[in-house]
């Protein structure tokens, strides 16, 4: 369990560079973040933990939602006494101040300012099937026509056990697994257009979800990561 200042759940939208005072050009990843909408306050007495359950992009048609999700939203919305709009994705983040938040308070993108260092998690792509070369970035064997092993992971361990160890690195699947970006910049942050510029490379395909994390401790730049 990972203690965060904020979270918001948004999308990833492409690439792009920017000027910044200085002059220096910047490539940065534009997100749309938010708003999350604060669905469940988890407590630690009853429910073994202290969290948040945030929802992201509401959903029009109450159709396309099945009834326990449904039924979710109607009863977080009568015990608040307000109401829940029925959201397509739902994350459960552990914030340091969680009391500071009531069910059905939304969360927007200026929560994050310029200056800060936010963790990034995403799905990486998906790149199918893989040999070790591609996948672990093994040297490969002889190049010459007299060779039999060029692309080959070659020998796959000890012979005596008669079997292949776990983790050993084989050819498989490759990608598709979530990852974490430690300790981006936000170069900006437009409240009106829900849209963060973080500095550098954001894990995952355009259009993919991503979660954007504050650390705990503000994160402001120039300050040392001690998870890293």
């Amino acid at each position: 369990m990972k203690l965060v200042e904020q979270a918001l759940l948004g999308r990833k939208l492409a690439m792009t560079q920017v000027f910044a005072e200085d002059g220096r050009l910047v490539p940065v990843t534009v997100i749309s973040a938010g708003p999350c909408v604060v669905v469940q306050r988890r407590k630690a007495g009853r429910d073994g933990r202290e969290s948040l359950q945030l929802g992201y992009e509401e959903v029009t048609k109450a159709g396309r939602l099945n009834r326990p999700l449904s039924g979710h939203f109607r009863r977080a919305g009568e015990k608040a006494k307000t109401e829940i709009p029925p959201c397509r994705h739902l994350k459960e983040v552990y914030l340091a101040n969680p009391e500071a938040y009531q069910v059905g308070d939304r969360i927007a993108v200026d929560v994050f300012a310029p200056g800060q260092r936010v963790d990034v998690t995403g799905v990486s792509k998906g790149k199918g099937f893989a040999g070790v070369q591609k996948r672990y970035g093994f040297r490969g064997g002889p190049a010459a026509h007299g060779s039999m092993s060029h692309r080959r992971p070659a020998s796959g361990g000890a012979t005596d056990p008669a079997r292949v160890f776990p983790g050993t690195k084989k050819p498989g699947h490759m990608g598709n697994v979530k990852v974490t970006v430690k300790g981006l910049r936000v170069h900006e942050v437009r409240g009106k257009d829900n849209l963060l510029l973080v500095e550098g490379a954001v894990p995952g395909p355009k259009g993919g979800l991503v979660l954007v994390s504050l650390p705990r401790g503000g994160g402001e730049a120039g300050e040392k990561d001690e998870s890293e």
